[in-house]
């Protein structure tokens, strides 16, 4: 039967209720700003009641549980949301970087510069024997080398700053892997015998989860989904098994996990490669796999794919973009030098060279086409003195015995060039040449005027023979091999001026030979903005003018720029939508808990009053036995 102690204990078990229900409050309330946290609401029931002859009467409340309102399908959302918008806003971040490199549309950047290394090649056509003019020429083409230089400097140090961020990124993972390994195990142990659920320690790894999520787009792949229809009609949460997964590369499983291996040790130019080591101690490279969150970005920036021949990433933005600047700058500088080998000197050297004995030109990295060229030697006036074609076929190398199929050998073969009976005034009288290792271990190739002719102010030349009126339908010999040397370099990363004409500009030469008013030289150089040449850009080749190939860059960056801003644009509204759903389910109200505030002090005054009754009552009936 009930009596009035079974009263005072409903009295009790409603201030317990109603205690509980204002700290869950005051608990919400106090990590309202707290990354992570999730809003608890405490869950009661009605206590079993007495059975009586009068019927079933209640007997107070029972707190079940205090747990969070907490969804997994819009967190799973919010996750991968967080992956995308990472993802995006570090792509933007970098590429808006890298297209300042390309001001051009602003009227200024290498393509200016151009305009104006050309305009000056113009202005030496119109006045071939001007000092002034010459320096001018000489100052604007180092100019133009040293912008091509600094922009590529520029992407190559960007470059190297996303892949020193994979690293930092990599190790963070590591970190917080290991973290959430913990926090799995401290879930276990607190949500052993499933009595209660670890709120707080669960809110702590929803966090690492969405950090890892944001870092390398990781997904958490868990037991079965359990809903709470107590607390909110959208509440679940899943149980039992745990695993933390990139692309089927498990991280964490349960209470263990992988640490990921970043080096660069075997790189000659610091890329860093990833691996996921198996527990058998095998390790699979898995930047391939990485395709989300920050890394992912990162990946798809600098090249996800390193070549083990050259150590050079295969794709990537950046990456694509400066293979895109050497293929300009290669172009200029080839093209340019095998016009100037016009222009007649005593000696030519070339760039550095990795040519064997017996291989053939055309199967070189030389760019480098069959036809022919020739050899021409001028006199001290001006004068052709002598002519000889040199031969390229499939199978032409730069050495070889005298008369053979190789450029020395028919340097070196004697013949009548200028079928004049005279055996003295040939190529092979006043050529000589050799193919060695120079003083900085580099590999020459180099032809020079002999000293007897040379002091006697002969000269001599490289003119190109062209099959059709483009200047690309030649051999280009002399642009491959760097002999004409008005540019250094094979590259935008080392191109510049000759030295000769940094400490001479007067040196420069606007015609073929060193006779007065001879601008033929320059008119070509102010022809070559026009014509069109063959670039090739890994896999793909593209034919198009100097400016064409330039453009081709700074388009490319634009564009890619620009895409990634509008998807930023778009996966940020995405981001904000879904981050409003999340927050409106899981999220802190502090309007929401200050009424839950009011309402679970009511509940305590009025359970209190309950207590005071009850204690008038047994007064009342004590007095009576008195």
């Amino acid at each position: 039967m009930s009596t009035l102690f079974n009263t005072l204990n409903i009295g009790y078990t409603g201030l317990a209720a109603a205690q509980v229900g204002i700290d869950t409050t005051g608990h919400n309330i106090s990590n309202a700003e707290v990354e992570g946290y999730t809003r608890q609401r405490v869950v009661t029931s009605a206590a079993t009641p007495l059975y009586t002859a009068a019927g079933n009467v209640g007997n107070g409340v029972e707190i079940d549980d205090i747990s969070r309102i907490f969804d997994n399908f819009v967190f799973d959302k919010y996750t991968a949301i967080s992956a995308d918008k990472e993802y995006s806003d570090y792509e933007r971040e970098k590429l808006e970087e890298l297209s300042t490199y390309f001001p051009d549309i602003d009227g200024v950047g290498i393509k200016n510069d151009m305009a104006a290394y050309y305009d000056m090649w113009q202005s030496l056509a119109d006045n071939p024997d001007n000092d002034a003019i010459k320096v001018a020429l000489a100052e604007q083409s180092d100019a133009l080398a040293n912008h091509i230089t600094m922009t590529q400097g520029q992407v190559l140090d960007l470059q190297q700053q996303v892949n020193e961020q994979i690293k930092v990124d990599i190790n963070e993972v590591n970190d917080l892997a290991a973290q959430l390994a913990e926090v799995n195990k401290a879930i276990d142990a607190a949500e052993a015998g499933d009595a209660y659920t670890a709120n707080d320690l669960r809110d702590q790894r929803n966090v690492i989860e969405k950090n890892l999520a944001e870092l390398i787009g990781a997904e958490v792949n868990s037991g079965q989904l359990e809903a709470n229809m107590q607390i909110d009609s959208s509440s679940n949460t899943r149980t039992g098994s745990y695993t933390l997964s990139v692309n089927g590369f498990n991280i964490v499983d349960g209470s263990t996990y992988h640490p990921l291996k970043v080096s660069n040790e075997e790189n000659q130019y610091g890329f860093y490669s990833i691996y996921y080591e198996r527990q058998d101690g095998v390790e699979i490279p898995m930047e391939e796999n990485i395709t989300g969150g920050r890394i992912g970005a990162s990946l798809e920036l600098r090249g996800g794919v390193i070549d083990p021949n050259d150590d050079m990433p295969t794709d990537g933005v950046l990456q694509k973009t400066a293979t895109q600047l050497d293929a300009f700058a290669r172009g200029l500088i080839e093209s340019t030098n095998n016009i100037y080998a016009q222009s007649a000197t005593t000696k030519m050297e070339s760039k550095s060279l990795d040519l064997n004995k017996d291989t053939p030109l055309r199967n070189s990295d030389l760019n480098i086409n069959t036809g022919s060229f020739d050899i021409v030697v001028y006199d001290i006036d001006g004068n052709e003195v002598s002519r000889r074609a040199i031969s390229i076929d499939e199978a032409t190398t730069l050495t070889g015995d005298v008369g053979s199929n190789s450029i020395t050998g028919q340097i070196a073969v004697s013949k009548d060039d200028n079928a004049d009976l005279n055996a003295g005034n040939d190529i092979d009288d006043f050529i000589n040449f050799s193919y060695a290792t120079s003083s900085l271990d580099e590999k020459n190739f180099e032809l020079s005027m002999d000293p007897i002719k040379k002091s006697e102010g002969y000269t001599f030349a490289i003119v190109d023979n062209l099959e059709s009126e483009d200047y690309a339908s030649g051999t280009n010999f002399a642009g491959a091999l760097g002999l004409g040397g008005f540019f250094e370099g094979d590259s935008a990363r080392n191109i510049s001026l000759g030295h000769q004409y940094k400490e001479n500009p007067s040196d420069i030469n606007a015609g073929y030979s060193s006779a007065a008013g001879d601008n033929r030289v320059a008119l070509s150089m102010v022809q070559q903005q026009f014509e069109e040449y063959d670039f090739n850009v890994d896999n793909e080749k593209y034919n198009t003018t100097l400016y064409g190939m330039y453009d081709l860059t700074a388009t490319y960056v634009g564009v890619t720029t620009n895409s990634a801003i509008s998807r930023n644009d778009t996966v940020t509204a995405q981001y904000n939508a879904i981050e409003m759903e999340y927050f409106s389910t899981s999220k802190v109200s502090i309007d929401e808990e200050m009424t839950n505030l009011i309402k679970y002090q009511t509940s305590y005054g009025a359970a209190a009053k309950v207590i005071t009754t009850v204690d008038q009552m047994m007064q009342t009936l004590l007095g009576i036995k008195q």
